[in-house]
């Protein structure tokens, strides 16, 4: 029996999971662009682990399929509301698997309404699981986190362009995160920790389907008129997880045809 080993078939494995060995966590991972995302890790290699506030049957459903594909994910509830209950999450992933590498901030909220109909209610959601969960998330992770961690949010293009009434609350909600990104990337920068927000604009989830009352409207405004898919913006959110990205930290970087051109 030849027990020798073959460097160059070693070597193919390496490239082709760039990622096997790291944990990530996905906050906000059941649906839409962080599900997309955490199929992306697990299929480069890493092990996943999929946050999820109020979709447990769609979160556990996202395990067994990656499961199926080969991958390793586990689910486990995350609210996005809950402060406490968050960083338990992220505390218990690092425990379970003795390593925490790479967390991906997706949850979101999107309310729209102009101000004069704009709910106190509604404004300080979109501030809880739009910021404060991501920072919240962020300063949990960090703690477990070795040279070589990334953080990386799920921002969007609205930040820098809101061409429609009654969005000034998830604008808002989105610009904060490029300035908490700046901030975070030279606290973590020392410790080898890059911190990114990926910024997409119209993509078709729930959130924004491409069958949406606005979508015609929307893609009027890009420079390629369509929206964007789901796994699109999950190879740039598996770029920023990955080596090749060792030396990108406080972007803003924007993945949304045009809109913001």
């Amino acid at each position: 029996m030849n027990t020798t080993s073959n460097p160059a078939s070693a070597a193919s494995a390496a490239v082709g999971k760039p990622l096997a060995g790291k944990t990530a966590f996905i906050h906000g991972g059941s649906r839409g662009i962080g599900a997309a995302s955490a199929r992306r890790l697990a299929r480069d290699g890493a092990r996943v682990a999929i946050g999820y506030g109020a979709s447990a049957i769609a979160a556990e459903a996202l395990v067994e399929e990656i499961k199926a594909s080969g991958g390793d994910a586990i689910a486990i509830h995350a609210d996005a509301t809950d402060a406490a209950a968050l960083t338990r999450a992220i505390d218990s992933v690092a425990h379970r698997f003795g390593r925490l590498d790479i967390l991906v901030n997706s949850a979101g909220v999107l309310a729209l309404a102009p101000l004069d109909q704009f709910t106190l209610e509604d404004f300080d959601r979109t501030v809880a699981v739009n910021i404060r969960s991501v920072f919240v998330a962020s300063q949990a992770a960090a703690k477990h986190m070795q040279e070589g961690g990334r953080i990386i949010n799920i921002g969007s293009t609205n930040a820098q362009r809101m061409p429609f009434a009654g969005g000034a609350a998830y604008a808002m909600s989105k610009s904060a995160l490029v300035g908490l990104v700046k901030g975070l990337a030279r606290d973590l920068g020392p410790r080898g920790i890059t911190v990114n927000n990926v910024a997409p604009g119209p993509v078709d989830t729930d959130m924004n389907p491409e069958t949406g009352d606005f979508a015609a409207t929307m893609h009027g405004l890009m420079a390629i008129p369509r929206h964007g898919k789901a796994d699109e913006i999950a190879g740039m959110v598996a770029y920023l997880a990955g080596p090749d990205a060792a030396f990108v930290t406080g972007a803003d970087l924007l993945i949304d045809g045009g809109f913001a051109a």
